[in-house]
């Protein structure tokens, strides 16, 4: 053995003895949204304190990260060391295995300082099974000028008879600004999580207490009607194809007057880095119908291990960095307090440079307002406010979206929608065993 060679074996078992392992790669399914790219952007401040994990991000459109991480995690692909998911899976998957346990994350990150309604919606038999990244529910974002301009005032708690009025005021087609601007595209977390919010105020419901759909109620028909006519009158051009991401770049381009999603979209339309209209923008709850409930929603997009991961605890860290206070402080340091994930902590709303953020009161209380457990107008045998809780709902959502989509792009008529909707749903809930 040449003296190199011993030097060169006695320089690697010096480095296996100081524990200088290979580093480990997490891979991450996240969506394509600004808070995730912003995280995307701040991996550096976890390596540095991680230097044996290394992060490698795959991120996707929120249909098709739904549609992959479901796959991967049922069939236990294991692809993914960290999935975004959110409040519909966690509940289900966490009852049937597929999640690790969060319940030992360290004692600084402070589990009790979670919102309880978020940590609710993500905790199953005592077990937190996925951290929030960020918390929201729905709020109505408007042009402040644009409203005085058709010489109306946003109520604080709107209804939707009002949304209405101001939409049709507000249009401008000429000079391509649309009234309201709202969820067209097809998915279950997409165009139906707003349609469903919007129902519930309508006295609309899912299922019945037998389980029974109820898309042939008049309530749907009230609701599909409703939105309809509002898109098609006041709404911008191919709104079948927008989502999120495609109404957030409207708003900020100055072609929305009123924009109804989520509230973390809130620090985007007023960052005068991204949006033409920062300095002109407020803020109201959800609209109702005068039934006592309203169009809002409750969501956290979180971070959530597969069982059977090999690298529980790279994982675990990874985890207690993004969703910590300090991450929020990484973020206030750079971005400013308005852009750091909202609605995940109770320190978070009481610290007063955040409470100074002009839609920091609003958020809170439209979470504080969302009641998973009375969803509706009248009584469910479900949880869930934009969607059911039960694995059916997905599959069922997805192709019902499908039909609400293709009536708002002309293709098919409201009612033949709706009867499409109450046939398939029927169909899928009595193959479930929901319906004898």
């Amino acid at each position: 053995m040449t003296v190199t060679m011993r030097a060169l074996l006695g320089a690697t078992a010096l480095c296996a003895a100081a524990g200088w392992a290979q580093a480990e790669t997490l891979t991450i399914a996240t969506v394509n949204n600004g808070d995730m790219i912003r995280m995307q952007g701040l991996t550096e401040d976890f390596t540095a304190k991680n230097p044996d994990i290394t992060v490698e991000w795959v991120t996707l459109e929120e249909n098709a990260l739904r549609q992959k991480v479901t796959t991967d995690i049922a069939t236990k692909g294991g692809q993914y060391d960290i999935m975004t998911i959110g409040t519909y899976e966690v509940p289900i998957w966490g009852k049937q295995g597929w999640l690790v346990s969060l319940n030992d994350l360290p004692g600084e990150y402070d589990i009790d300082d979670l919102l309880p309604a978020i940590r609710g919606g993500l905790t199953v038999d005592g077990n937190l099974y996925a951290a929030p990244f960020y918390g929201e529910s729905s709020m109505v974002m408007y042009r402040t000028d644009l409203m005085e301009k058709a010489g109306l005032t946003m109520p604080e708690a709107p209804t939707w008879d009002f949304i209405k009025e101001a939409a049709a005021a507000m249009t401008d087609k000429a000079n391509e600004v649309y009234g309201v601007c709202l969820r067209g595209k097809a998915g279950w977390g997409e165009n139906m999580a707003f349609l469903t919010a919007m129902s519930n105020s309508f006295g609309a419901k899912w299922f019945d207490m037998d389980w029974k759909p109820q898309f042939d109620q008049q309530p749907w028909a009230d609701t599909l009607n409703f939105y309809l006519d509002l898109m098609n009158n006041y709404g911008p051009p191919g709104a079948s194809n927008n989502g999120f991401n495609e109404n957030l770049a409207l708003f900020q381009q100055g072609k929305c007057g009123m924009w109804i999603d989520a509230t973390v979209a809130a620090s985007f339309v007023t960052n005068p880095k991204d949006s033409t209209v920062a300095d002109k923008v407020g803020f109201a709850l959800a609209p109702d119908k005068g039934l006592g409930k309203r169009g809002n929603w409750l969501w956290a997009w979180s971070l959530a291990i597969p069982a059977g991961s090999q690298k529980v605890d790279a994982a675990k860290k990874f985890i207690a960095w993004a969703t910590s206070k300090d991450y929020l402080a990484l973020v206030a340091s750079k971005e400013g307090w308005a852009n750091v994930p909202p609605g995940t902590r109770t320190s978070l709303y009481e610290n007063p440079e955040y409470a100074a953020v002009p839609f920091a009161k609003m958020t809170l209380d439209s979470i504080n307002a969302a009641d998973p457990t009375k969803p509706t107008v009248d009584e469910v045998p479900y949880v869930g406010v934009q969607f059911v809780a039960i694995p059916e709902f997905q599959g069922i959502a997805t192709a019902v979206g499908q039909q609400f989509s293709a009536a708002l792009a002309g293709q098919t008529s409201a009612a033949d929608a709706l009867a499409a909707s109450q046939d398939l749903a029927t169909r899928e809930m009595t193959k479930a065993g929901y319906i004898k």
